[in-house]
């Protein structure tokens, strides 16, 4: 082979060797920020046969279960159940809830699986819309309707 050609060849394999060590950084640099959205029937049941694992970053979404959400006296600590169209997951967060957020609303919180059914949220998102829903879970919970919650105030 002519001298040319081999310098050429060693070239072009060595862009094409750094272009994928590059690619391959970039994608391993990513997977910390990649959050997969879920409901809570998706964290029991698993997504086509795929459970979330323990550890795992994720978002999910659905409704708060009237009557669950439980707040520590003593800190910003909540705890609240969320279900879509079947199984309830837990969900606890330490900070403050948006203004938004009651029973019978629809959130989507960001966090880590901490157990089977168990979310530690960094982030709690409320719905700002009365009738936005995700894409995903619009077309989950078609047909079923959530109860809300009484208004029990004292004036009534």
């Amino acid at each position: 082979m002519n001298p040319r050609r081999k310098r050429r060849l060693l070239v072009v394999t060595l862009v094409g060797a750094l272009v994928t060590g590059a690619v391959g950084l970039m994608l391993f640099a990513l997977t910390d920020s990649i959050d997969l959205f879920y409901t809570p029937s998706q964290i029991v049941d698993g997504r086509e046969g795929v459970k979330p694992q323990v550890g795992q970053r994720l978002k999910i979404g659905g409704m708060v279960v009237p009557g669950t959400v439980n707040r520590d006296k003593e800190s910003l600590a909540v705890s609240f159940d969320l279900v879509d169209t079947g199984p309830a997951v837990t969900v606890r967060f330490k900070g403050i809830l948006p203004d938004l957020f009651r029973e019978g609303q629809g959130i989507v919180a960001t966090g880590t699986l901490v157990a089977d059914r168990v979310i530690e949220a960094q982030e709690v998102l409320a719905k700002h819309d009365e009738d936005y829903m995700p894409p995903e879970l619009a077309e989950q919970m078609k047909g079923i309707k959530h109860v809300k919650p009484a208004n029990t105030g004292a004036g009534q």
